[in-house]
């Protein structure tokens, strides 16, 4: 009877096994063996050569990484404040709050660039009505800039990251603050001793796919810069669909170090992770 239940269940689970295979494990393969060839087929390392001399596109994987970096920073540090602030609240507001965060993390790319044009473009209202009484909102902030595409990624990445963190302070325990401070424990004392240790796994790993989340980010950007900024993502779309310059095979080494990079950073966490588990 127990053999018959597991053929049933591994007949329920195979089409979800065909699903990866065919969607992500093929693909990923196909990716990697074509990131060794050259156009005619032939075996070789010259895109990956490419790619750490040419110098455009080594300012493609600085630009991802400084905008990635800059945008999750701040959001991680907006989530955890905003994340806390709602564990506070009653369960009725709190109900409505993170269905809010939930809304707004999906607000993105074209749409949500759109909305930015909108309120802080060249004749967007918030500028218009700036410039009609004399007011500068924002100084010379530019929408269509590098500081417009960081603050344009740190609104996603904040709703996204208290949705991710929320759930961490549930560890925190009110018997455990209390019984802090009949201790005689000061709440510095207590975040620094058993709040914090608790709370930062949790935002090591938000922080590590926050950053995953705005390297791989592309509507958002090309929609505001109409692809005129030197992305990774961008350059890796150019490259399979673009109107003048198709080279599948540097695309897919640069998908291949893209997915290095979160690999490598996700890895960081883990490791970080642990050794404070450890300790």
């Amino acid at each position: 009877m127990e053999i018959k239940k597991n053929k049933l269940m591994l007949l329920f689970l195979l089409p979800f096994v065909i699903l990866v295979i065919g969607f992500e494990i093929l693909p990923l393969i196909s990716v990697v063996l074509g990131s060794f060839k050259n156009s005619e087929g032939n075996f070789t390392f010259l895109q990956y050569r490419t790619i750490f001399t040419n110098k455009f596109y080594i300012q493609g994987f600085t630009n991802s990484l400084k905008i990635s970096f800059y945008s999750s920073f701040v959001g991680i540090i907006v989530a955890v404040i905003g994340s806390y602030s709602i564990s506070r609240l009653s369960n009725k507001i709190k109900e409505r709050v993170l269905m809010l965060s939930n809304m707004t993390s999906n607000f993105a790319g074209i749409p949500l660039a759109f909305a930015f044009m909108i309120l802080l473009g060249n004749n967007g209202i918030m500028t218009l009505i700036g410039k009609r009484f004399g007011i500068s909102f924002l100084g010379n902030f530019n929408l269509y800039s590098v500081t417009g595409l960081i603050m344009s990624y740190i609104y996603f990445q904040i709703p996204l990251g208290i949705l991710l963190l929320y759930p961490s302070y549930d560890a925190l325990k009110g018997e455990w603050k209390e019984a802090a401070t009949v201790l005689g424990a000061s709440k510095l004392k207590f975040w620094r001793y058993i709040g914090i240790p608790l709370v930062l796994p949790s935002i090591l790993g938000t922080f590590s796919i926050l950053f995953a989340n705005a390297m791989g980010a592309y509507s958002t950007a090309v929609a505001l810069t109409s692809g005129n900024y030197n992305l990774l993502s961008i350059r890796i779309a150019a490259l399979i669909s673009g109107d003048m310059y198709l080279n599948p095979e540097l695309a897919s080494a640069l998908g291949i170090m893209l997915g290095a990079i979160v690999v490598f950073t996700n890895l960081v966490n883990e490791f970080i992770s642990s050794k404070r588990r450890m300790s």
